[in-house]
């Protein structure tokens, strides 16, 4: 998916970012602030201060691009059967013992992105998105927030051609990010991994409640949101912290489906087992009895939680195989046996 476009075309001027202290600049973007002196780069490994001004390493430097269906971010419930241009740069404000894609999301803490000619524009990454039928643009792989100014100028110009944005996320960007990049985000799934605060400290180098705090502004703009939560053994399994996580997505809104994932062992947490399915049906079970409409499970082709079941009348409405939609009887947004209003975006057939 690379083309040329130009030498030195990732290293840009970054935004959201100001002067602090000793000539310290102080990055706004996530909720780490990193305070960075001269020539240091943030947690993320790509925002460098250069000679006083706050650099991103890796505009346009897309390390990881596919045409994807929209099943696999994981949405639902966001023009189903969809495909969706996906992109990563290199990179990621979290260190997660567990990430699957540890080999580009956490490269740049060895080593910063270095001047390349092989870059993707905007222009050429909304051309690709129109050309494959995407009606979706994903920032996704790694943490998008950490290529936000990729993302924005991209999300401007996807929006002039009628295709909409999408963040698959930790979650831990500011609300000044969030505030730069309204109106043009449509839909989100933020990955709530725990929901205490110590685990996030010590399992992904971040804290629990700025995660909770993007969840709640992102429902009050608007955008359509989905929640995953890898179920990993011993860490996040108990019942009691299920049913935290279940309440707090209820908190936010009961139509908000929750995605509980199977955990594989990967990158350094490799002594655990993976996930046994009945944890899984136990997660979806406590999730439900909370009161949300729609839950579902992941990483286990083939199960009953892959489907889409009308909260109202319990009729099928999305079968679904892995990423694959075999199925879609929802007509008009509503559920034809009973017309229950059913929650998303351009959820009928087309």
């Amino acid at each position: 998916m690379t083309t040329k476009s130009g030498k030195n075309a990732q290293i840009r001027e970054a935004m959201l970012y100001e002067a602090g202290e000793k000539g310290r600049l102080v990055c706004n973007l996530c909720e780490h602030r990193c305070k960075l002196r001269e020539g240091k780069a943030g947690i993320c490994g790509v925002r460098e201060n250069r000679g006083g001004k706050l650099y991103t390493l890796v505009y346009g430097l897309v390390i990881a691009g596919h045409v994807d269906p929209i099943e696999k971010k994981p949405l639902f419930h966001f023009a189903p059967g969809s495909l969706s241009m996906s992109v990563g740069t290199p990179g990621c404000n979290f260190r997660c013992v567990h990430c699957q894609n540890w080999s580009i999301s956490q490269s740049t803490k060895r080593r910063r992105p270095t001047p390349s000619d092989d870059v993707i524009s905007p222009e050429q990454l909304v051309a690709m998105a129109k050309h494959h039928n995407c009606r979706t643009i994903a920032y996704t792989y790694t943490e998008p927030t950490i290529f936000f100014e990729y993302a924005y100028d991209t999300a401007k110009l996807a929006v002039s051609q009628d295709i909409r944005n999408v963040f698959v996320t930790n979650g831990y960007m500011t609300p000044e990010a969030l505030d730069a990049i309204y109106p043009d985000l449509h839909a989100a799934n933020v990955d709530l991994k725990a929901f205490d605060d110590k685990t996030y400290r010590r399992k992904m180098g971040a804290r629990l409640q700025p995660v909770l705090d993007s969840i709640r502004k992102m429902k009050e703009q608007g955008i359509w949101l989905e929640v995953t939560t890898l179920v990993i053994p011993t860490i996040n399994d108990s019942d009691e912290e299920l049913k935290d996580i279940a309440e707090f997505i209820k908190s936010v809104g009961p139509e908000i489906p929750w995605h509980i994932s199977r955990f594989h062992p990967d990158h350094t947490l490799l002594d655990l087992l993976p996930t046994p399915v009945s944890t899984l049906g136990r997660a979806r079970e406590i999730g439900l009895e909370a009161g949300l409409r729609y839950v579902y499970t992941g990483n286990i082709p083939g199960d009953s939680g892959e489907h889409t079941l009308c909260y109202s009348c319990g009729a099928m409405l999305i079968k679904r195989f892995g990423f694959q939609v075999l199925e879609n009887r929802i007509e008009s947004g509503a559920c034809p046996d009973c017309g229950a209003s059913i929650d998303g975006f351009e959820l009928s057939k087309r």
